[in-house]
Parts: structure tokens; sequence; C-alpha cells
């Protein structure tokens, strides 16, 4: 039996993540995947969709519900990748349920403001050319495995060759038992 991999998207949902399918057609060969829409489990209203009026609203209570949502729904420990908006919620999940085996945020730039870090392996990517990423020191103090991608912007997750590779080495260490328990 696949072990489950949770994927959740940016702050678009699934309305703009037709790219996800860079990662899905790969990493569906090890796990069984489940994908969350931000925009769902944060009861975003997308009439209006503009990136100033989601991210507005998941700041005034949309991170909180998404999060609630989560923990309501995943009762197990479970491997996640997150984009964005995504990987905050999956980070405050896990420091809700304890219930994350690993996690893999990518170009999470919020994650900034945190102060604790959940339990799980805990890895971080963020195009160099995203100027909300965190900083070294945070990196640092928060005692996270990371890489900052060499001239890539905050949506460096739509790109091809990047969800490949990403893909891959998420295979890789499931493979080597890296992300097990």
């Amino acid at each position: 039996m696949k072990e489950r991999l949770l994927i959740i998207s940016d702050l678009w949902g699934r309305e703009k993540s037709e790219w996800v399918i860079n990662y899905t057609r790969i990493l569906e060969t090890k796990f069984s995947i489940s994908f969350y829409d931000s925009c769902e489990l944060g009861q975003i209203d997308v009439s209006n969709y503009s990136q100033e009026i989601l991210h507005k609203q998941f700041i005034n209570g949309g991170i909180e519900k998404a999060i609630d949502k989560l923990v309501e729904k995943e009762k197990h420990k479970v491997n996640i990748l997150a984009f964005s908006i995504g990987g905050t919620l999956a980070w405050n999940f896990g420091l809700r349920s304890d219930n994350i085996k690993s996690l893999v945020c990518v170009s999470s730039t919020r994650l900034r403001n945190e102060t604790e870090r959940p339990v799980g392996k805990l890895e971080l990517y963020f195009g160099e050319n995203d100027e909300y990423k965190p900083t070294v020191e945070w990196f640092e103090n928060m005692r996270l495995e990371y890489e900052i991608l060499s001239d890539k912007g905050h949506q460096v997750y739509c790109e091809t060759q990047f969800a490949e590779e990403l893909s891959e080495k998420i295979i890789k260490g499931h493979h080597n038992n890296v992300y097990k328990k």
C-alpha cells in the first residue's frame, strides 16, 4: 500500500494549478496523493479572483479556517508537499496536530513570521529573487533544511524542471526511509 502524500495548493487554489500535474505524475508512482485547494480549505470567496483580495481573505480568518479543516480531516501522520500559502497552512497544521511525518514547503514566505517549528522532517525551498523569503538567520534559528534557488522567483514551483527535480528528490528520500517514521 502506498503512503499518503498531501499536496496543498498556493493561494490560487485549484483554479490556477495546472502546474501541479508536473508533481503528481511523478509522485503518484510512489504515493497515494490527496490534493487540497487552499481556497476551499479556508472558505475563501473566489468571486473576485485577484491576488490582493484572496490574500486579504486568508489573512483575515481564512488561514485559521483552513488549519481547522486540515486538523479535522487529517487524523494520522502524513507527508505533505505545500506551495506558498499552503506551506503556512501545513506548518500550522503540524504545530496544532503533531501529525507531520515530512513537510516540503516551496515559496512559503509567510513562514518567516513563525517562531516555532512543527515536529517532523522539514525542507524549505525559496527562489533567490523572492523578496519575502525568510532570512538566513531565521532558517538557522529554526534549525531547518533549506535551499535558496539561484535566479528564481516566488513562482519557481510552477516550473516543470523544478517540479520534476523536487518530485524525484522526495521519492528518493522516501525510498531511503528519510520520510518514514
